[in-house]
């Protein structure tokens, strides 16, 4: 039985702040559209006709009428599993099971996540069917996208239980280090997936195979070698199968790094564009990126295993909602559960060194090809061919933007390019 007191009164507050604030940005974000939206930004004059700008602002609205609807009824239908008594009697009914530990905490997990997975699913296949089918993205069928979910939800299981059974087995055997060997289990099994993904669980999904166009691929080869970096493959991506929107990205690392571009890229853009989105990468792998947000990121799990560790040694913790101290796997759900919404508070450290790394790449990318005016080209067809929205709230960005905002990122360009026009004209005189 739940107790009323600060620890139920401090989640709780924290559980719906973050959901009324995440709310609260969202609804700024479309009315900051709805005033500035209309109006053509800066740098797409000439190329962006009213047709379209009013695409971007119903696509966006309708993404994100669909997004808040979702996350209400997961956030609402979670916060009732918990409060209604739900997750304390599913706990004793495990224990009373006799279940081996790591089985109950295994289905203790995935019991209310096949919940929420069956809540989420009808507004997934509106995503897919209804508004990607109305601004024309979606190319995939019914079938394909049953697939794709049983693919996914079958992968997810098989990693999630060996994780979690990992994790609940060093419980067992080192109850002080534990939150450590957590640490570095969960350390191993994410750089074994960045190396093991292209090879193995990607091509699950997609057809890769070697681009057709070949003088693209030697001048990719060529741009790779010039900057040192050796690649394995050259693929191309039939993304088209599913969606019409376009990207590439380096994927792996050491012997597995490969080179990934969407069909749809290599349709839509020029082989200056393309090289331009791929000179943009080279900036990432030439500054340590990865690595750097890796290290980041890795430190913050750390800490956040540790303080798991410690909290989890605090009886009332369980008691407040309704466990027992033994159930530990009830710990790490209600403190995960914590740690979830707690994070999103700290996204903007996060978002803010991405967005840093961000402007570094196109820099280089500038610089290497010796003009910014392919990947400007290259960022205004993306983002017109995605329908990206070129108004967000700036407090939205700082939440949720990875990367700046385009009117920004093409804005910091064309100043590079004039700077670097200027550099020629005075070493030419």
């Amino acid at each position: 039985m739940l107790q009323v007191n600060y620890i139920l009164t401090s989640f709780l507050a924290i559980y719906i702040l973050q959901f009324i604030f995440s709310f609260w940005l969202e609804r700024i974000n479309l009315e900051y559209m709805k005033r500035y939206g209309s109006r053509v930004p800066l740098f797409f004059e000439g190329i962006l006709i009213e047709e379209k700008l009013s695409q971007i602002t119903a696509y966006t609205r309708a993404k994100t009428r669909l997004g808040l609807v979702s996350d209400l009824t997961s956030q609402a239908i979670l916060l009732a599993l918990i409060l209604s008594g739900f997750m304390p009697a599913l706990g004793n009914r495990l224990e009373d099971a006799q279940f081996h530990f790591i089985l109950s905490g295994f289905l203790f997990f995935m019991i209310p996540g096949f919940i929420l997975y069956l809540a989420e699913l009808p507004f997934d296949y509106y995503h897919s069917f209804v508004v990607e089918e109305k601004f024309g993205f979606n190319r995939s069928t019914l079938v394909l996208w049953i697939m794709d979910h049983v693919k996914s939800g079958m992968i997810s299981i098989i990693l999630f239980a060996l994780l979690l059974s990992a994790v609940l087995s060093v419980i067992r055997i080192s109850p002080t280090l534990w939150w450590l060997w957590a640490f570095l289990i969960v350390s191993a099994v994410q750089l074994t997936l960045v190396v093991l993904y292209p090879i193995l669980i990607a091509p699950i999904f997609n057809k890769f195979e070697p681009i057709q166009d070949e003088e693209l691929s030697e001048k990719i080869k060529n741009l790779m070698e010039e900057n040192g970096i050796k690649v394995k493959k050259i693929l191309q991506m039939d993304a088209g199968l599913r969606s019409r929107h376009t990207n590439a990205y380096f994927t792996g690392i050491g012997k597995t790094k490969q080179i990934v571009l969407f069909d749809t890229l290599i349709e839509s853009h020029s082989h200056e564009e393309i090289l331009s989105v791929l000179a943009h990468e080279v900036g990432h792998f030439k500054a340590k990126h990865v690595p750097k947000q890796l290290l980041f990121f890795e430190l913050s799990m750390l800490v956040g295993f540790y303080l798991t560790y410690r909290l989890m040694e605090w009886p009332l913790m369980y008691s407040t909602f309704g466990f027992h101290a033994s159930q530990v796997y009830a710990g790490l759900f209600i403190i995960g559960i914590l740690w979830q919404k707690a994070g999103f508070f700290l996204q903007p450290f996060y978002t803010a060194l991405s967005r840093r790394f961000e402007r570094q790449a196109d820099l280089f990318a500038s610089s290497f090809l010796k003009t910014p005016d392919f990947l400007i080209a290259a960022l205004k067809k993306i983002a017109l061919d995605n329908l990206s929205n070129l108004t967000p709230h700036p407090l939205y960005v700082v939440f949720h933007y990875s990367h700046p905002p385009l009117v920004e990122r093409i804005g910091l360009l064309e100043t590079e390019g004039h700077h670097m026009e200027s550099m020629r004209n005075n070493a030419s005189k």
